[in-house]
């Protein structure tokens, strides 16, 4: 049963346990109780707000970079992808297979901002030995959310 709350609130963190309960068709107290179950065993990591920067004032680049690296003895990836991902800059770091060993998310306020990042703090990094640093343009789909998404007339037709 926990796999249906936990879609529910990926697709919708404001619902409240009263209306999960409903839908669910569950009672209130049993589902508040699941949730701080699932808070309490880290299945739950957090809430957020899913936001179209592009959309307000604030101006920022967005960047992935592939990160080659020398695994470390009896650590692999770890000690370094730790690293790598306490720079406030970096928003996620995923363990990745093929050509590069991490992908790295990283969101700065220029393109200067992110080369600076890439060649004076994850460059120097011992274990790591080559990136490559690929800007986002424009996010079309985003965490399951779509932006600017075309508009549809009543009949299902893309204006």
């Amino acid at each position: 049963m926990n796999s249906e709350i936990l879609k529910l609130l990926e697709n919708d963190a404001r619902l409240t346990d009263k209306q999960l309960a409903t839908m669910l068709d569950r009672d209130e107290a049993e589902i508040k109780k699941e949730i701080a179950e699932l808070e309490e065993n880290g299945t739950i990591v957090g809430y957020k707000t899913i936001i179209d920067w592009e959309k307000t004032e604030r101006e920022s680049v967005t960047a992935m970079i592939d990160v080659k690296l020398t695994p470390q003895r009896d650590k692999g990836f770890d000690r370094v992808a730790e690293k790598i991902y306490n720079y406030p800059e970096v928003q996620a770091v995923y363990l990745m297979s093929g050509a590069y060993d991490l992908s790295v998310l990283i969101e700065g306020k220029t393109m200067k901002e992110v080369a600076f990042f890439v060649s004076q703090k994850l460059s120097t990094i011992d274990a790591v030995t080559s990136t490559a640093t690929h800007f986002v343009l424009h996010k079309y789909k985003d965490k399951g959310m779509l932006y600017d998404a075309p508009e549809k007339d009543e009949r299902g037709n893309f204006n």
